[in-house]
């Protein structure tokens, strides 16, 4: 059994598995820096100072002044505004992604095979032919 899962780590699919991972997971932490701290405070801005990720509904009925007090008080929350910001994260790197797999596919595209030799049988008749049509 450890022969096999030595086997089955030391194929390259795995390894290339295993850094996709890790550089997925620092590739998310940018991205959700990139939304949290640069693109989300000037749409907060223009929609009026608003801070999305304090934007939420009390369940409970009551009015609290922030989301952390909401949490501290143990009120039920929908925390709709860190819900938007974590949709900008998807959509952010779902676009980072598209254009990195369209250009991975651009770098490797790979010629079309040549077409395959036609059997023997196939050349022999198309000499025939060939030879029937001079005459």
């Amino acid at each position: 059994m450890w022969k096999e899962f030595r086997e089955f780590i030391a194929r390259g699919n795995v390894v290339d598995l295993a850094v996709g991972l890790v550089m997925g997971a620092a590739f998310g932490a940018i991205v959700h820096s990139l939304v949290n701290d640069i693109v989300m405070p000037p749409i907060g801005l223009i929609l009026g100072g608003v801070n999305f990720s304090n934007l939420f509904i009390a369940l409970d009925g009551k009015q609290y002044v922030s989301l952390a007090a909401a949490q501290a008080a143990d009120a039920p929350v929908i925390a709709w505004g860190r819900f938007l910001q974590t949709v900008i994260n998807f959509l952010v790197i779902a676009v980072a992604m598209f254009f990195l797999v369209r250009a991975a596919n651009k770098i490797y595209k790979r010629p079309a095979p040549p077409p395959a030799e036609p059997p023997a049988e196939v050349k022999l008749l198309t000499e025939i032919r060939d030879l029937l049509k001079k005459d």
